[in-house]
């Protein structure tokens, strides 16, 4: 980018460099348009689908299922949160490959590559027995259940739901510790929709860099940009903003916090120390802010609430450990498993 010497000679120093170091935020660049099943999006392993005749409507689930060389005659299921899809399970499930497990990956409906419904009625127990079928369809019938962020609500719901199938339930910063609507004004989904169809590249980056990655970007995680920034350049972004709405009216109004006292499978805490997620910080004061997230006195909260738990406290880690600390992350997640 040019900019002149009249610009220069106004700007001091600092905040010229400042400005220097915003433009990147800000490019669009780095995202290529997502068509609605990221059909132009190649998955790290080969990709499935499950057909789901479900609410007078067929659905495609899809999903990555993959055999181990040596297998331990254990499965594990991991769960993505919402603002990405299974593909960023890609190096966690090299590992658990190698260690035995054979592993399974679905993107559930509304997300990744699965179906973008026009009209759904999502609920946590809707997607938990979706994703019982596809268990069911691959004849597995004892897993041990990983979650992150929205998924660790799905995997409380799933493992609440069909406890006899959950081995082990392991939770990486999941949201939902806490009841949002107890703080948060409620929107309607007309009025998320309308919040949804002003997202852009920069907006999404934006929230990832200071939410997820403490303001250090790495060039590894614009793939993960690309999952959701791309959306918003197509002409299905319409639909894709309007399964986000409804996906956070579910977050919102179906808490799970209430009933973690009856998880009775050895449970798994991983939380990054560093992580400040919560939905709607932006509609409440800055008081009440700083009361909302805040993962550190979450996880020794939610520790208390599960009878059979442990916690891994990952300090200096926001929201993805196993995206932006893999070591730290599947070290004692293996353990766990093994034990």
């Amino acid at each position: 980018m040019v900019i002149n010497n009249y610009l220069k000679n106004r700007l001091n120093s600092s905040l010229f460099i400042s400005l220097l170091l915003l433009l990147p935020l800000f490019s669009q660049s780095q995202t290529k348009p997502m068509d609605v099943d990221l059909k132009g999006l190649e998955y790290p392993f080969p990709v499935k689908y499950l057909r789901l005749d479900i609410q007078k409507q067929q659905f495609q689930m899809a999903y990555m299922d993959l055999e181990p060389a040596k297998s331990n005659g254990k499965a594990i299921i991991l769960l993505h949160g919402k603002n990405f899809s299974s593909a960023y399970w890609k190096q966690t499930a090299e590992a658990l490959l190698e260690a035995g497990y054979r592993v399974v990956m679905p993107d559930q409906i509304g997300f990744g590559k699965s179906s973008k419904p026009q009209w759904f009625q999502y609920s946590f127990q809707q997607l938990a027995t979706n994703t019982k079928i596809l268990l069911d369809t691959l004849g597995i019938e004892k897993v041990v259940v990983l979650g992150h962020s929205m998924g660790g609500m799905v995997a409380v719901r799933f493992t609440l739901m069909f406890p006899e199938t959950v081995s082990k339930l392991v939770l990486e910063n999941p949201i939902g510790l806490e009841d949002y609507k107890m703080k948060v004004p409620y929107q309607t989904v007309d009025e998320l929709y309308q919040k949804e169809l002003k997202q852009t590249t920069a907006s999404i980056k934006k929230y990832q860099l200071t939410s997820y990655y403490d303001n250090k970007w790495k060039p590894e995680y614009d793939q993960w940009l690309n999952l959701t920034a791309g959306g918003t350049q197509n002409k299905d972004f319409p639909l894709i903003a309007w399964n986000n709405a409804l996906t956070t009216d579910m977050i919102i109004t179906q808490p799970v916090v209430y009933e973690l006292p009856n998880i009775k499978v050895p449970t798994l805490l991983i939380i990054g120390q560093r992580d400040r997620t919560a939905l709607g910080k932006d509609l409440v004061s800055p008081e009440v802010k700083e009361t909302m997230g805040y993962y550190p006195e979450l996880g020794i909260q939610t520790k208390a609430k599960i009878p059979d738990s442990e916690l891994i406290e990952i300090e200096g880690i926001g929201h993805l450990p196993h995206i932006e600390s893999f070591d730290r992350f599947i070290k004692p997640l293996l353990a766990f498993l093994n034990n």
